[in-house]
Order: C-alpha cells, then structure tokens, then sequence
C-alpha cells in the first residue's frame, strides 16, 4: 500500500471508527527489529492492523495492541 492511497482516506479502525495511519516498513540498512511489515496503526488504542498481500485485516481480532516502546516506535514510521 502506498501513502498516497486514496483508500486510506476511508479506512477506519474497527473499534473506534476513527482514521487510521500506514505504517512503513523499517529500511533493512536501519537494522530491523522483529515487526518489519506494512501495517495500519491507530495511536489513539494503540492497535496495530496487518496488512497481508496487500490487503489490511481489519477485523477487531486482527488488531494487536502494542507496547509503550513498539507505540514510539510506530509513531516514527508513519509515513506523511
């Protein structure tokens, strides 16, 4: 999924209905820790979407709720 996709203007978190944000694949040079995929993020529950084959899985049992150091680390690979 690219960030210019108009379907992430009408994507919305299962649980909240509220927007959700792409998250970028960490850069392989940037030493990639253990979750280096694509995925939707909502900060607001700290939810993180997977994103397989291209295709967001946004059923609420998709969703995995994340750590306080892993919601940093997804704050800064939101792409713009």
């Amino acid at each position: 999924m690219k960030p210019d996709d108009p379907l992430l203007q009408i994507l919305a978190c299962p649980l909240d209905k509220g927007p959700l944000h792409l998250v970028v694949p960490k850069d392989a040079a940037e030493g990639a820790s253990e979750d280096t995929s694509e995925a939707l993020y909502n900060p607001r529950l700290r939810r993180r979407y997977p994103i397989v084959d291209g295709i967001p899985q946004l059923l609420p049992a998709s969703g995995e709720q994340v750590r306080d150091d892993e919601h940093e680390e997804l704050l800064k690979r939101i792409a713009p």
